[in-house]
């Protein structure tokens, strides 16, 4: 007997309620070693991006537009660990690797969110460095208090815009199985081949989505770097070369390996053969780029090393009076 059409999609849609992360590696022998790795990349990311927001926000030397967009990527890098490390922590100490639909669409939008104001924050940082060495008569009038607010706030609201529609659409398909997702997250290319409904007008309107969202800020970087390469070279003595160089080589080092790995995962080829590489090359830009991103900032800027000796400073200099203070009151 044949079932009702509708009645037929209901089923279906109420089949699946969970789906299984099937993660990064099945062996057993692994989990102990992956689990422990992960924590401590997990909480040197944490730490490392904190450090920065608390000394871009405590340090006044460092209330200028880079800084500030410095800042907010810190924030950034710290939500986007965040969306990805704690889940697959919990899954390597449990064993438990499903994840509700609800969760796994949660853990989409908020990875959606997080990715594609990335791509614009570091937009607007490459245009920072660009007026910087390009245009430095113009820097102040232009990267004033209210432009910088305007383009950091775009960043986040187009990540909002661009995840909402999406996720939202995808929301609505169906999953009636299988439910096991070859991933280490809720990554849209591999959740949407599980859905039992016809989404080859979803895959084409993400695809363009996704092209409105990240192609501008994507060729804006381009540009800026192309102009502030050719600037540079034009600059006569190699000191002076130098100098306005490392104004922006942090930046373009984060740039480089964040679009690097980006473009890496989604223009490889289809696959099974290169699935794996796929979800290595993931690793890079959702786990390991918060990770390296304050270590490159610290360690090739003299502004904030020189901010982080004096925070080093202020804590001896703190533990040494709380010391003395110790020692006086201490009964005798």
């Amino acid at each position: 007997m044949d079932t009702p059409h509708g009645t037929h999609e209901s089923r279906n849609q109420t089949s699946i309620m969970e789906f299984i992360l099937l993660g990064i590696g099945n062996v057993p022998e692994l989990q102990v070693l992956l689990f422990l790795l992960f924590l401590v990349i997990y909480i040197m990311t944490m730490a490392g991006n904190i450090l920065i927001v608390a000394i871009v926000v405590a340090d006044h030397h460092l209330h200028t537009p880079m800084y500030f967009f410095l800042g907010n990527l810190s924030c950034l890098e710290t939500c986007y660990t965040s969306t990805v490390l704690p889940r697959m922590l919990a899954s390597l100490t449990t064993g438990d690797r499903a994840i509700s639909v609800s969760g796994c669409f949660m853990q989409l939008y908020c990875f959606g969110v997080l990715a594609c104001s990335e791509c614009y924050l570091l937009a607007a940082m490459s245009y920072d460095r660009y007026l910087a060495i390009c245009k430095p008569l113009h820097y102040v009038s232009i990267m004033n208090d209210r432009f910088c607010f305007q383009l950091v706030a775009g960043s986040w609201i187009s990540g909002f815009v661009a995840a909402s529609i999406i996720v939202s659409w995808i929301s609505m398909l169906m999953f009636c199985g299988p439910n096991e997702i070859d991933h280490f997250l809720c990554e849209f290319n591999v959740v949407i081949k599980l859905s039992c409904s016809d989404t080859q007008s979803m895959v084409l309107v993400a695809f363009l989505l996704s092209s409105l969202f990240t192609l501008p800020p994507f060729l804006l970087t381009l540009t800026s770097y192309i102009s502030i390469i050719t600037t540079i070279l034009r600059i006569p003595s190699t000191t002076g070369r130098k100098k306005a160089f490392s104004t922006c080589s942090s930046h373009l080092i984060v740039v480089t390996i964040f679009y690097g790995t980006l473009i890496i995962v989604y223009l490889l080829p289809d696959i099974n053969i290169l699935q794996s590489m796929t979800k290595v090359f993931s690793v890079f830009y959702t786990i390991l780029t918060p990770l390296v991103n304050p270590l490159i900032y610290s360690l090739r800027n003299k502004e904030v090393k020189e901010a982080l000796r004096k925070v080093v400073r202020k804590l001896g200099s703190f533990t040494a009076v709380q010391s003395i203070q110790a020692d006086t009151f201490r009964p005798k």
